[in-house]
């Protein structure tokens, strides 16, 4: 089968830039002239050149669903969503060329809808690098590859070009590339053609697509890579089980500080006191409860974490071991 690739042209391009809407283009980066376009149009087709091969269709024997998925190392490390390989301990792996291999799923964080499977085959595989998507701003063009609809031996990953829309909570992101069912787990990149993120959900509407991330992979990547699935697909809000301090906080005038730390609470046990001004959670700066709550969704109950806090003109640091959420609950209603 040759290697057709989808049709990127200028006249593509421009439509898209004309369709965007204008408070995105605020914040996006200028496209001035025809130049500018040729060039953008150069990026994005050698984003497509370079990481068609490393995005894969995967099915699952077991249950006959299929998703996507990208590999992000030569020894064959696939990235994808938790929901496609959910119930699953092994997938078919396909490649553009119609070649199949079989992977063996790894671990999950369901609350990211994040998941690793492993080539199980010798590589070399073809491969695309992990980027940072916390380094993203509204307006960055990236582009959306994905099987839709599952492998067609027809076609190469269809390709969709677009602009990122907003930063969500817990890392996720949203863009205007149009992806259907079938290309779950599949790859976003950036122009440089590193994955930035993963497409997780879709909008009723389709306008608004919803990819996880590819930030929260790298913090929940140890733990995926040994076999650890845990959190709760469909939202954190909704998981007794997610790993919490076990203290209600407010956040004002860009102080987040504790407003009630139940007697009986693990960071009542590990020292923190009403009125400490929370720093640091797993020596990563907090300036919110949200953001709190992204960074201990990457753990567990019972997995110990610092809380770097100022008490006054003090600075401490407190060895806080995380409860669930569903065993402290009612602590709060106290």
């Amino acid at each position: 089968m040759g290697k057709r690739h989808p049709e990127l042209t200028m006249k593509t391009l421009i439509a898209i830039l004309c369709l965007t809407v204008s408070g995105v283009l605020i914040a996006a980066p200028r496209i001035e002239g025809l130049s500018d376009l040729r060039a953008l149009e150069r990026k994005v087709k050698a984003v497509v050149k370079d990481q068609t091969d490393a995005t894969i269709s995967l099915v699952s024997p077991k249950l006959g669903s299929s998703g996507s998925g990208v590999i992000v190392s030569a020894d064959g490390l696939i990235l994808t969503a938790a929901h496609v390989t959910a119930g699953s301990k092994e997938m078919t792996v396909i490649f553009p060329d119609g070649r199949q291999e079989r992977a063996r799923v790894l671990g999950a964080n369901d609350t990211r809808d994040a998941s690793m499977a492993q080539l199980i085959g010798a590589g070399p595989w073809p491969f695309a690098e992990i980027g940072n998507s916390d380094e993203l701003v509204v307006g960055d063009f990236v582009v959306a590859m994905g099987h839709p609809k599952g492998f067609d031996p027809t076609r190469r990953p269809p390709v969709r070009f677009g602009r990122i829309m907003t930063r969500g909570e817990y890392g996720f992101i949203t863009t205007d590339c149009t992806v259907v069912g079938g290309d779950s787990g599949g790859p976003l990149f950036d122009l440089e053609g590193r994955v930035v993120g993963i497409h997780s959900h879709i909008a009723k509407d389709r306008k608004i697509n919803n990819h996880a991330g590819s930030s929260g992979y790298v913090r929940s990547w140890d733990k995926m890579r040994k076999g650890d699935v845990w959190g709760r697909l469909g939202g954190i809000d909704r998981d007794e089980k997610r790993p919490v301090l076990g203290l209600v906080l407010s956040n004002e005038n860009s102080v987040m500080s504790a407003v009630k730390v139940p007697e009986k609470s693990p960071a009542y046990a590990a020292g923190l006191r009403v009125g400490d001004e929370i720093l640091k959670v797993a020596d990563v700066i907090v300036d919110d409860p949200t953001e709190m709550r992204d960074v201990l969704i990457d753990l567990e109950p019972g997995d110990e974490v610092g809380v770097a806090v100022k008490r006054g003109e003090e600075r401490k640091t407190f060895i806080v071991k995380l409860a669930a959420l569903g065993d402290v609950y009612e602590l709060y209603l106290r």
